[in-house]
């Protein structure tokens, strides 16, 4: 029996001459008529090639940089088997359902929470709810699953993460990916051109979970957006303070809040040479700098998405660089930058951004990052990412707990008459947040053990 990733959590044994349905550590879970002895000797050899074709993914996977074009064709055999094994299904006559036994676990990158960890979770909530109070915001709330339309074409490449729903009613359905599109498609709606808005919910995405970093499937989100025609980034500026407030105020360790402009990188791209309708591709693979050494994003540009190797050199020049306003201003009076209309409108947004954090007395925490991409298709200004600062050298991971930026054209994709409301919002990873804080709590108990002191409540 496969989960929906494909890994397997259940297979056949041959106990007593009576063939029984195991699970994945052997436990027996349902015993069958001889009737469908064949049938399932079938579908458990295409368990086993399931198996072994999903162990060549994870290697694949695991290269850096890896091999897109060689990791497509191994995952459309991986569909074909998987559709195979669809179609070898053992019908449900075959089945003695009184002898059924259920292995209780929750589906891959989901979890419960105990009283203890519901504690904490509260607690950081209504911490985080309070900030954004505290700057006006007011709460709404959308539908879990949303017509599947409404979320096509707005995420790039991470619309495969997407969970759609089984056809039910002749509607085609899908839950939702973050709250930012939902929140768009409620403006649109609901005719609403001026808000201040937060939301806690729960989203969806058939990502590779890493469940002790908190990285899951089904995940918090907490969301504070401005919708509305401001001063250029008084709003942005907000967001950025906001994000300062809520990180300050959590016993997580420093951060940074790294800054950049979409039309800046399209600026960029277009003066290195970068034809128009590569524009997102290479966007999505600057984005991997943060994990990737350059070499490897400059193999990723070359071999697997067709550009030039002079074209991938200049763009690495630009997008390695990091800093505060002197390096804004160092671009503004670069040769090939200036001759670019986007780019110099994008390095003024920034500058002018940057003035309002030094009056927000936030210098010291944000910095503008060349680098910072955002692969989301919906970004058109302004994007953001806080990034949480480990010590490397004991070995402490470094990730983002939150991101955002301005997305103008978003609902106008669901207006009739293609009306476009200014918005720029920021999204903060809570649930990375909880998992910082509760391996935190965790190493102070073990302490407290080791002293033999008193455990806390």
């Amino acid at each position: 029996e496969l989960s929906q990733d494909g890994s397997v959590v259940a297979m056949l044994s041959i106990r007593e001459n009576v063939p029984i349905l195991c699970s994945s550590n052997g436990e027996s879970v349902i015993r069958m008529n001889g009737n469908s002895t064949s049938h399932e000797m079938d579908r458990l050899k295409l368990i086993n090639e399931i198996k072994e074709q999903r162990d060549v993914i994870r290697k694949l996977q695991d290269m850096t940089p890896p091999n897109i074009e060689i990791l497509k064709r191994e995952m459309d055999k991986l569909k074909e088997l998987k559709s195979k094994l669809c179609q070898t299904s053992v019908p449900v006559d075959d089945f003695d359902n009184d002898q059924v036994k259920l292995t209780l676990k929750t589906p891959k990158g989901t979890r419960d929470y105990g009283p203890e960890p519901m504690v904490l979770r509260k607690n950081v909530l209504e911490q985080i709810i309070s900030i954004f109070k505290r700057h006006g915001a007011q709460t709404i709330d959308t539908p879990v699953f949303e017509l599947r339309e409404v979320l096509n074409g707005k995420y790039g490449e991470d619309s495969k993460l997407i969970y759609d729903l089984a056809d039910q009613g002749g509607e085609l359905l899908s839950l939702r990916y973050d709250l930012t599109v939902p929140f768009a498609r409620y403006l649109a709606m609901n005719k609403i051109s001026n808000i201040k808005r937060y939301q806690v919910a729960k989203v969806y995405r058939r990502d590779n979970p890493v469940m002790s970093k908190g990285r899951y499937r089904e995940f918090y989100q907490c969301d504070f957006d401005i919708a509305g025609k401001y001063d250029p980034m008084i709003p942005e500026a907000e967001c950025v303070r906001v994000v300062s407030e809520i990180l300050s105020s959590l016993p997580i360790g420093d951060y940074v809040i790294k800054l950049n402009h979409r039309s800046l990188l399209d600026g960029l791209f277009e003066s290195c040479g970068v034809p128009a309708k590569q524009f997102r591709t290479t966007c999505s693979s600057v984005d991997k700098l943060d994990k990737w050494k350059w070499q490897d994003v400059r193999y990723e540009m070359t071999q697997e998405k067709g550009l030039s190797e002079d074209i991938a050199d200049k763009i690495g020049m630009y997008v390695q660089q990091h800093g505060h306003k002197d390096l804004v201003e160092k671009f503004m009076q670069d040769d090939l930058l200036k001759v670019s209309k986007p780019a110099m409108e994008g390095l003024a947004a920034i500058k002018l951004l940057l003035s309002y954090c030094d009056i927000y007395e936030l210098t010291d925490k944000v910095i503008f990052d060349l680098s910072l991409a955002r692969g989301l298709d919906y970004y058109t200004g302004i994007i953001y990412e806080a990034v949480l600062i480990g010590d490397r050298r004991k070995g402490e991971s470094v990730g983002s707990v939150a991101g955002g930026g301005r997305y103008d054209n978003l609902v106008g994709m669901f207006d009739p008459r293609q009306r476009n409301v200014p918005c720029v919002g920021i999204s903060i990873g809570v649930e990375r947040i909880f998992s910082l804080i509760e391996s935190k709590l965790a190493a102070e108990d073990k302490a407290q053990d080791d002293r033999g002191g008193s455990v806390r409540c």
